[in-house]
């Protein structure tokens, strides 16, 4: 296998991870011009593996399934610390929604220590941890399953989302790029954390430390769309500073101790 072909799948395998992935980003990995960037994005493309985008590319199919059954397992343990400090923030008798994915399957079973807690959820697994409060209320959507993640869409989910107010979204993310965006990877799961956001009074973004730095292909929103991140490790200074400047309140999980800033 040449230099270039070994290039190009470990390209691949970037892609299948994070989703997209800019000329500048490639031609540092790789230690390539970013003239053999674009040519190894156009090669791909003419293959149709990817798809180009300003700057850089994205993968052009449906990540492979076993790709995110794997994720499930990725930084676990900083989860459950995370989705510890989450509960702290909410109080008995809230109104909440809880956003699908591991971290906030995390949230959920970290939350069956509080009493009468009102949950929407389009995630059916956060709903059978949380089926196990006794006193909880919780409502779904209806509609299809998606298997890797147990999430329900349809095209009105959304909407059903929209009839509900809440004290607290908690929701989390593929990825918070270097602009400042947050997003997913997920158009129909854009579409129903935006409606959760907007019936919202607080807004908590659960990430672990992956997440920070990494683009996704579809925007949310930006940190100030946000009021807290709980996160498992500091971000980097220029990711601090926007924060800051967004006035987004900061929660480190780090196991030993929790810091706010």
């Amino acid at each position: 296998m040449d230099k270039k072909t070994r290039r190009q799948e470990s390209l691949m395998k970037h892609l299948e991870q994070y989703r997209y992935i800019s000329l500048e980003e490639i031609a540092t990995r790789f230690s390539v011009t970013t003239q053999t960037a674009r040519r190894d994005i156009q090669d791909l493309e003419m293959a149709g593996k990817v798809r180009r985008l300003h700057g850089g590319a994205t993968i052009s199919h449906p990540i492979d399934p076993g790709v995110l059954l794997a994720r499930r397992v990725e930084n676990a343990e900083a989860k459950e610390r995370i989705g510890a400090a989450v509960v702290q923030r909410i109080k008995d008798g809230s109104a909440i929604f809880i956003d699908t994915g591991t971290t906030c399957e995390a949230v959920a079973r970290a939350l069956l220590g509080h009493k009468g807690l009102r949950v929407v959820t389009y995630s059916l697994r956060v709903a059978t941890v949380l089926s196990e409060g006794a006193d909880f209320t919780v409502a779904v959507p209806g509609g299809f399953v998606r298997r890797v993640d147990g999430g329900v869409f349809r095209q009105d989910t959304p909407e059903f989302i929209s009839r509900f107010k809440f004290d607290t979204a908690i929701i989390s993310v593929s990825g918070i790029d270097s602009a400042g965006d947050i997003g997913d990877d997920d158009h129909a799961e854009v579409a129903a954390v935006q409606a959760a956001m907007k019936q919202a009074e607080t807004i908590i973004l659960a990430v672990d430390s992956s997440k920070f730095g990494r683009r996704a292909l579809v925007k949310l929103g930006g940190l100030a769309d946000i009021h807290e991140l709980v996160c498992d490790a500091l971000p980097d200074a220029d990711l601090l500073r926007k924060l800051n400047d967004a006035g987004v309140r900061l929660l480190v999980a780090n196991g030993s101790s929790q810091g706010t800033r």
